[in-house]
């Protein structure tokens, strides 16, 4: 198979990255895991010491860059701000210099970002003009983009998916909810009026397709579904479809405790976000709808 037909990605091994490459792997595209460890069919890299093979990545057809330390795995001590920053920037920052530096550059990178770019907004609608957010969260994704862009000067186009909480059974947020919520002690994180962001595993892959395929699309593009819905919302539904009461309230002042100021940046904001750009260019949904979307995803019917 040509090189052309090649995407290279980086954090392959990951909950997004699997579901990705099996898709991409079934539609006859070739994959190139870029990978800190020996990967069969992949290429190393150590953005530590700043290496990355970009005899590989020559006359590919697209890069789409999704490692990264997992935001919600730890209290933000300032080591691991450091972490979650360093894990961001340099590893983006090698890639695009790369990139750069290639006599055949791949037509697009996709370099995935979050909503918490857009920090805590109450009810504010957000589409991919609204003014972004000033704490940790959204300052590291805004510098996270922005370490992407230089590619555009060797005529790449740069895409950054802004992506809501991931649903998957197989890892995030909701593998998390799932034991306590069918113990039946699940409920409103906080007061619950928070709007909460969200997205399909099934739709993240379709997102990142659609993104391959429109040549339109360059900037963010905010990965959300059309349904907006609140912390309390989200908790009731997933309680129905478990069959569950969902009305024990875990409260703000617990979570600030035991998390800091990742509770406040991740589980206490609010982000109405809307998906303005997929709607503009026809993406069709699997899931526009949460309760479906859970039905799906826990096995239920």
């Amino acid at each position: 198979m040509s090189s052309s037909n090649t995407i290279a990605i980086t954090g392959a091994s990951g909950m997004i990255g699997q579901a990705l490459t099996a898709t991409l792997r079934a539609e006859g595209r070739t994959i190139l895991p870029i990978s800190r460890r020996a990967v069969p069919g992949g290429t190393r890299w150590d953005p530590g010491r700043g290496v990355l093979d970009a005899r590989a990545l020559e006359g590919i057809d697209a890069v789409i860059h999704l490692a990264g330390e997992n935001i919600g795995g730890g209290r933000w001590t300032a080591a691991r701000k450091q972490l979650l920053r360093d894990s961001r920037l340099t590893p983006t920052r090698l890639l695009a210099e790369t990139i750069g530096r290639l006599a055949q550059p791949p037509r697009v990178l996709i370099s995935v970002s979050a909503v918490g770019i857009y920090g805590n907004r109450g009810d504010q609608l957000l589409d991919e003009h609204a003014t972004l957010g000033n704490d940790f969260l959204a300052n590291l994704a805004a510098e996270w983009e922005a370490a992407a862009d230089p590619v555009q000067a060797v005529g790449v186009r740069v895409v950054h998916p802004r992506f809501g909480v991931v649903l998957s059974a197989q890892g995030g947020a909701l593998a998390r909810l799932l034991p306590p919520f069918k113990l039946g002690l699940g409920g409103p994180v906080g007061d619950g009026k928070q709007w909460l962001a969200w997205i399909a595993i099934a739709d993240v892959v379709g997102v990142m397709r659609h993104l391959l395929a429109q040549a339109d699309l360059t900037g963010p593009v905010n990965g959300v579904a059309p349904e907006q819905v609140t912390n309390a919302d989200f908790g009731r539904t997933l309680g129905r479809v478990l069959h569950r009461p969902a009305v024990v309230p875990l409260p703000a002042a617990v979570l600030k405790l035991a998390f800091g100021e990742m509770a406040e940046a991740t589980l206490l904001a609010s982000q109405r976000v809307v998906p303005a750009e997929l709607e503009r260019t026809g993406y069709q949904w699997r899931f526009p709808l949460l309760e479906p979307a859970l039905r799906e995803i826990v096995n239920e019917d």
